[in-house]
C-alpha cells in the first residue's frame, strides 16, 4: 500500500468517525430535552467523577503552579521584574493553565473510564438489554455523565487554580524573595472579568468534548474486550488532542470579543 492510499484511507476514516461523533452528539443533546431524569444516576456520576478526581487535580495544580512559577521567577530575576511573578502566574493559571491541565486530566481519567464502562456494558449486550425493555441507553448511561462532567469539571478547574497560585506564593516567597503582600496584590488585580470569563468557559466547553468523544467510543466499540480496549485508548487521545485544538480557537476567538475587558 502506497503512502497516498494510507493518506486517504486515514482521511476517509477521519471523515467517517467525524460524521458519527456530529450525529451521535445530536442524539445526545437531544435526550436532553426528554422527560425522564435519572437523578440518582446523576448524582452517583458527580461523585465519582467529581470527588475521584479531586486528588488528581490538586496533585496536578500545586506541582505545576510550583514549576511554572520557579521558571518564571528565574527569568524575571534577570531583567529585575520579580514584583510580576503573581500577575504573570495569575494570567498563565486562570486563561490557560488551569483549565487545559483539569480537562487533560479528566481525559486522561474519566473519558477513559466512561468509554470502558460503557463498552463493557455493550459488550456484555447489557444496552441491549435496556432497549428490549423500553429504556433509552443514551438518556439512562450518557446524559447523566454529561451532566457531571458539564458541572464537575468547571468547580475542580477553579479548585485548581487556587491551588496552582497557592503553590506558586510558596514559591514567590521562599525561593523568588516576594512579599506575600505583593504577590497576592498582583494576583487580585488580575482576577477580572475577562480572565474569570475565559478560565470558565474553558472548562464548560471540554467537558462537553469530553463527553461527547467518550460517550461515542464507548457506544461505538465493537470486537469484545479488544475493541473496548481500543475504543478506551482512541477516546483518550480524540479528546486530549481535541481540548489542545479547541483551547486554542476559543483563546483567539474569545479575546478579539472581551479584549477591552482584559
Amino acid at each position: 500500500m502506497t503512502v497516498l492510499q494510507l493518506v486517504n484511507n486515514w482521511f476517509k476514516n477521519f471523515a467517517y468517525e467525524t460524521q458519527n461523533l456530529f450525529f451521535f452528539s445530536l442524539r445526545l443533546v437531544g435526550a436532553f430535552f426528554s422527560r425522564r431524569w435519572y437523578v440518582t444516576e446523576t448524582m452517583e456520576q458527580m461523585y465519582l467523577i467529581g470527588v475521584g478526581s479531586l486528588y488528581l487535580v490538586v496533585l496536578t495544580g500545586i506541582f505545576a503552579g510550583q514549576g511554572f512559577a520557579f521558571a518564571f521567577s528565574v527569568e524575571l530575576a534577570d531583567f529585575g521584574a520579580k514584583n510580576y511573578l503573581g500577575r504573570i502566574m495569575s494570567i498563565a493559571i486562570i486563561r490557560e493553565l488551569g483549565p487545559v491541565l483539569t480537562g487533560l486530566m479528566f481525559a486522561a481519567r474519566v473519558a477513559a473510564g466512561i468509554t470502558a464502562e460503557i463498552g463493557a456494558m455493550k459488550s456484555a449486550h447489557q444496552i441491549d438489554a435496556m432497549v428490549a425493555f423500553g429504556i433509552d441507553p443514551i438518556k439512562k448511561i450518557a446524559v447523566p455523565r454529561t451532566i457531571a462532567l458539564v458541572i464537575m469539571l468547571p468547580m475542580l478547574t477553579i479548585i485548581c487554580d487556587a491551588i496552582a497560585l497557592l503553590g506558586a506564593w510558596v514559591i514567590a516567597v521562599f525561593v523568588a524573595h516576594v512579599t506575600s503582600t505583593m504577590y497576592w496584590s498582583a494576583v487580585r488585580d488580575r482576577l477580572i472579568f475577562g480572565n474569570l470569563f475565559i478560565g470558565l468557559m474553558k472548562p464548560v466547553v471540554f467537558s462537553f468534548v469530553i463527553a461527547f468523544i467518550a460517550c461515542y467510543k464507548g457506544f461505538a466499540s465493537k470486537g469484545g474486550t479488544k475493541g473496548v480496549g481500543q475504543a478506551t485508548t482512541q477516546s483518550v487521545v480524540m479528546a486530549s488532542i481535541t481540548i489542545l485544538i479547541v483551547n486554542f480557537f476559543i483563546t483567539r476567538v474569545v479575546f478579539s470579543w472581551i479584549k477591552g475587558y482584559l
